[in-house]
């Protein structure tokens, strides 16, 4: 066990992370940024409607642009963070993502918004967001001890639902009361605020070793992927998440058309849905910490694996016609929405405490693109698949193959050494 150099408490109990001044810095930033983030969502769909005024094809191009930058370049950026400093890294981007945003205000002035600089602005901010996301998770093992890795993962994602749950609501009653170019003056603010509490986070990251000659970005990236796959218990573990990724990739491609638009339930009765999806979350992510101390981190994984199964289950066996009432339509879909939260906040906070704790500081940047890489790819494919099987064998057998897909993922774990792992015994080699 590494010494505790962060004052979080000796032994097995480490004490309440935001206790732990690096942390609660950290922690304090990423939820601004999570809250400004929720609050933009609704921004933007609001420009894309009515001042773009985008068709569906463009709308679809605007969509993919969020995930573009990690299918190129996540690999290279995930090598790039265990050469650069994380700690600066997101102050960087903080402050990146502030000018980015103030842009928008200045287009709107001058109306020069249009599709082509709403799609560039998209663009710049989704690989400001690929650099931050690719620096944020290898930083944390240098600002808590590793006892508390899962604790700090937790809060994280504690504060990520009630931002994903309540910002969408505060981000319409603030563009319905200061319009659009002042809610995006307050969103730079936003930002700037986050990278003020970020650059004063006292964090010493290890330099990283000379470069071989003759050795480049390709070969980290490389030993990056080996080391990751030939792991004992990420091996695994990679495999178990790609594979949810390509359930998930189905079932949440679908879940929306499904709702509005076969069982023809009302937009604000989604929302409601939506609502108790983020309530599951907060509540998985608050049992996270003592689950993963009771039962190990895999069988944490893996109860996070198996739940997901059953909310999905449920909509391919219970026929549309069944739903026919709008009340029973939204307690099913809202019961639905409630698990698949709870699963994701279970295994979410016990998943990335794990990888931290397992992989060394060196190679974490890596470790961590490889596989959000992967599950993007993965995604963006069965996106595309989740469309064709729905048009051609209908919504109920798409969710039972999603359901069987999270079956496959949760059985990764089953016959696989990760189901015996424990935090306490992973080892940073």
């Amino acid at each position: 066990m590494r010494d505790d150099p962060h004052g979080a408490g000796t032994g097995d109990r480490p004490r309440e992370v935001l206790r732990i001044r690096p942390f609660a810095l950290f922690w304090s930033a990423t939820t601004l940024r999570s809250f400004g983030g929720a609050i933009a969502g609704v921004a933007f769909q609001v420009l894309i409607v009515t001042i773009v005024a985008a068709s569906p094809a463009q709308i679809g191009v605007l969509s993919a642009l969020s995930v573009v930058p990690y299918l190129f370049l996540g690999l290279i950026i995930g090598a790039l963070m265990d050469r650069w400093s994380r700690q600066r890294t997101l102050v960087l981007t903080s402050i990146g993502r502030a000018v980015v945003l103030a842009v928008i205000p200045v287009l709107l002035l001058f109306d020069a918004l249009t599709f082509w600089s709403l799609a560039a602005v998209m663009l710049a901010l989704g690989v400001l967001t690929l650099f931050a996301d690719s620096a944020a998770q290898p930083l944390l093992p240098s600002l808590v001890p590793r006892t508390s890795l899962v604790q700090a993962n937790a809060r994280l994602g504690q504060s990520e639902t009630v931002a994903g749950t309540a910002g969408p609501a505060v981000g319409g009653a603030l563009l319905n009361l200061v319009g659009a170019p002042i809610l995006f003056v307050f969103e730079a603010v936003i930002h700037a605020c986050a990278a003020v509490l970020q650059a004063r986070i006292p964090v010493q990251e290890a330099s990283p070793p000379p470069r071989a000659p003759g050795r480049h970005i390709g070969h980290e990236i490389a030993e990056g992927m080996r080391y990751t796959y030939r792991h004992r218990t990420l091996r695994p573990l990679a495999i178990s998440v790609h594979i949810w990724f390509l359930g998930n990739s189905l079932a949440a491609t679908l879940f929306g058309v499904y709702v509005m638009r076969e069982l023809k339930v009302a937009p604000w009765a989604f929302g409601v849905a939506l609502a108790f999806g983020g309530i599951g979350g907060l509540v998985g992510a608050l049992l996270a910490p003592v689950l993963g101390t009771r039962l190990g981190a895999g069988r944490a994984i893996l109860l996070g694996r198996a739940l997901v199964v059953i909310p999905w289950a449920a909509l391919a066996l219970i026929p549309a016609d069944a739903l026919g009432t709008v009340l029973v339509a939204v307690v099913v879909i809202s019961a639905v929405q409630f698990v698949y939260g709870l699963s994701m906040g279970i295994e979410d906070a016990n998943d990335s405490g794990y990888r931290q704790a397992a992989a060394p500081d060196a190679i974490q940047g890596r470790m961590n693109s490889t596989i959000r890489t992967m599950n993007r790819i993965i995604f963006f494919f069965g996106a595309l698949l989740a469309g064709g099987l729905a048009t051609f064998t209908g919504y109920s057998i798409t969710f039972g193959i999603a359901a069987c897909v999270f079956a496959l993922a949760a059985a990764v774990v089953v016959f696989s050494p990760l189901r015996d792992a424990r935090h306490e015994t992973a080892r940073a080699g």
